[in-house]
């Protein structure tokens, strides 16, 4: 029988494990365990319980971007991903099946995303879903995989559990703008260097001159913020040295505006690979939006993470050419996001050390990236079946991009640690010892990675 602490509706229902968490890495922890004939019964506070991030009440929403990074099979993520769909992630079938044009990423309608993972999920006839809050531990096998967005009384419980501190971040997400607000006497649509699918481009571009971009930097240095009194004392009140700010891939815009005056323009604005077409030059720098719905009408401001007051949001980016008369659908926030110290705490089978059935997975391990979060879900979901069923949990290859990437957050230097997402620096070198070009690398890494996870896959006898 499931934990006790339920509501009277599901106090009899029979699970055989517990996951906590309806974002990306538990509804695919869910799914996957009930693919391997697991009775899950899976907890989701929303609606119940509100994040401030989050907008509705489906399973698996992107809080932030739209987009799961590169699919290019020679580049860290879309090695990460074409191993993810070898081994039937769900959350990656849904991605593709409501995927927008990108470029070479893989970006989605988030709405239409979320829907599909909400629906699959609900319709599995081995998952009970559960809007309830967790607030304790459970004893029976559990995955937790609260996000960092876990409530505050969850939170407490793990701190207590771990006996470990928590490490905070701040996370910032990006506005989202209407199509029909963006003018196009200014603002382009292209893709950098011409690649993409759609024949005129896949972004919508604005330039900016040099004045233009100099004038926009000077405005959002001095803009106002929204104050973060209740996070900076979390942050005063024992929270380890070196991660009292943003992890680096989330940093607002107005945060890497002070790092010098053309660090954007090096940065989210650089112009590399696209022409202007008014004038046939370079533009001095670039703001990219991204399709954000299959209806191509919303798109948001690709790298404009940003904790400004909402007022000179509107202010500010309406100084950038082409956003004159933008109309913001969603203002950019700043949250809390939570993940505990994973090297000191779990073994590369994302299982808690000292019990051998209790998971943790997704980016409260330290995982960064939509895509890593989906990893470690598929990968503590089908673990916590296999404990049940009484087998040998799995260690994924570290010649693989998920096996490297939790065998990072659970083995990483525990004095510096940081979040991790997926990148070539994590696997382990060429067994003939050849030095390969960039693009060379990439590709001998994908094939090197599909071999061995097909042999390691067929070995276990998974399907």
């Amino acid at each position: 029988m499931i934990w006790q602490n339920t509501s009277n509706m599901y106090r009899n229902f029979m699970s055989d494990l517990i996951v906590v968490g309806g974002g990306l890495a538990g509804s695919e922890a869910a799914w996957q365990a009930a693919q391997q004939g697991i009775k899950v019964a899976l907890y989701e506070m929303r609606p119940n319980l509100t994040t401030g991030a989050h907008i509705s009440s489906d399973l698996g929403e992107l809080v932030c971007s739209n987009s799961l990074g590169s699919d290019l099979i020679d580049r860290a993520a879309g090695v990460l991903k074409t191993e993810l769909r070898q081994m039937g992630s769900l959350l990656m079938a849904c991605a593709d099946d409501t995927a927008v044009p990108a470029g070479g990423a893989l970006a989605v309608d988030r709405v239409l995303f979320a829907r599909k993972v909400t629906e699959y999920i609900e319709r599995h006839p081995n998952i009970h879903v559960i809007r309830e809050e967790v607030k304790e531990i459970p004893e029976e096998p559990t995955v937790i995989a609260s996000g960092p967005l876990t409530s505050n009384k969850l939170s407490q419980a793990i701190q207590n559990y771990c006996g470990e501190h928590h490490l905070y971040f701040f996370d910032a997400i990006a506005p989202i703008v209407t199509l029909d607000s963006i003018n196009f006497d200014v603002a382009f649509k292209a893709s950098r260097y011409q690649r993409g699918d759609l024949p005129d481009g896949d972004y919508i571009n604005c330039p900016l001159n040099h004045e233009e971009y100099c004038v926009f930097v000077d405005n959002l240095i001095a803009a106002e913020r929204i104050k973060i009194k209740d996070f900076e004392k979390e942050l005063e009140s024992g929270v380890q040295a070196g991660f009292k700010d943003f992890f680096e891939g989330c940093l607002p815009v107005e945060i890497l505006a002070q790092r010098g005056h053309d660090a954007l323009a090096f940065g989210p604005m650089r112009p590399v690979g696209l022409t202007d077409p008014r004038t046939g030059k370079r533009p001095y720098a670039v703001v990219q939006l991204r399709q954000d719905n299959l209806a191509a009408t919303l798109y948001n401001m690709v790298g404009f993470q940003t904790n400004l007051k909402f007022s000179e949001q509107k202010r500010i980016f309406r100084l950038i050419p082409g956003l004159e008369y933008a109309e913001f659908t969603r203002f950019g926030q700043m949250h809390r996001n939570t993940f505990i110290h994973s090297p000191v705490l779990l073994k590369p089978t994302l299982q808690f050390k000292s019990r051998d059935n209790l998971f943790f997975a997704g980016q409260i391990t330290g995982v960064e990236g939509y895509v890593g979060n989906i990893g470690t879900g598929l990968l503590a979901g089908l673990n916590a079946s296999r404990i049940i069923q009484a087998k040998e949990p799995l260690e994924l290859p570290r010649t693989t991009m998920i096996g490297s990437l939790c065998h990072y957050v659970t083995n990483a230097d525990p004095e510096d640690f940081q979040p991790m997402k997926a990148n070539f620096g994590l696997l382990p070198p060429f067994a003939d010892g050849k030095r390969r070009r960039k693009k060379e690398r990439g590709a001998a890494y994908a094939k090197r990675s599909g071999k061995d996870l097909k042999n390691f896959l067929a070995e276990i006898g998974y399907s």
